[in-house]
């Protein structure tokens, strides 16, 4: 059971990072492509949304850098060394 629970977490970090990857490209306006993209964004935005409210965007002039993944990732690296190691 375990080990089933360190994998989920496993894949979860791995979708996180397609996420952030997935940010820095325009969404497709529709086709599969679009439907893996609403696919990951539906997988990680319960997850990020509350963290947005613990830790805001940090403006940078025009532009604001979405802390919540890195929060998510230190979160996952913390339960998956107090779990699976």
């Amino acid at each position: 059971m375990r080990r089933i629970f360190c994998d989920v977490l496993t894949l979860y970090w791995v979708i996180l990072f397609v996420r952030i990857l997935l940010s820095w490209f325009p969404a497709p306006v529709s086709g599969p492509l679009r439907t893996g993209y609403n696919f990951i964004y539906d997988l990680t935005e319960p997850v990020l949304r509350p963290m947005r409210g613990l830790l805001p965007p940090i403006r940078t002039g025009a532009m604001a850098l979405d802390m919540s993944p890195i929060l998510a990732f230190i979160i996952l690296l913390v339960l998956k060394a107090a779990i699976c190691f």
